[in-house]
C-alpha cells in the first residue's frame, strides 16, 4: 500500500467537493461516509490489519480515518442540499473537515513510520 498516495487521495477530496459545487453535481454521501470503501480503508481493514493490527498506530489510523470520512460525508450532504456557501465554509481552515483531513494525514504518516513502510 502506498500510504503517501493515500494521503494525496484524501487531500484531493477538497478539490472534488469544490468541483461538485462548481458543476452542481450530486455526490453519494453514504459511500463517502464509509471508511472501508476507499483503497486505504480496504487495506486498513484487510491486509493492513493482518500485518499491522498489533500496532496502536493502526487502530488510531482506523478511527481517525473513519472520522475523516464521516466529516466528508457531511460536506457531501451539504453540497447535495445545494447549500454551497455552507459547504465552502465547511472546507475552510480550522473546520471539523479540515482538522479531520490534517489528522488523517498525520495518522497515516505515523502508521507508515511505525510499520516501516
Amino acid at each position: 500500500m502506498d500510504l503517501e498516495a493515500a494521503i494525496r487521495r484524501h487531500v484531493e477530496w477538497k478539490m472534488k467537493f469544490r468541483s461538485a459545487m462548481a458543476q452542481h453535481q450530486a455526490l453519494d454521501p453514504v459511500i463517502i461516509s464509509k471508511d472501508n470503501y476507499c483503497e486505504l480503508g480496504k487495506w486498513l481493514h484487510g491486509k493492513g490489519k493482518a500485518k499491522f493490527g498489533n500496532l496502536h498506530t493502526h487502530a488510531d489510523c482506523i478511527s481517525i480515518h473513519a472520522a475523516f470520512h464521516a466529516e466528508a460525508g457531511k460536506v457531501a450532504q451539504t453540497i447535495n442540499a445545494k447549500d454551497y456557501v455552507e459547504a465552502e465554509n465547511m472546507l475552510g481552515n480550522g473546520t471539523r473537515y479540515t482538522n479531520a483531513a490534517d489528522e488523517v494525514a498525520a495518522a497515516i504518516m505515523k502508521l507508515k513510520d511505525d510499520a516501516k513502510l
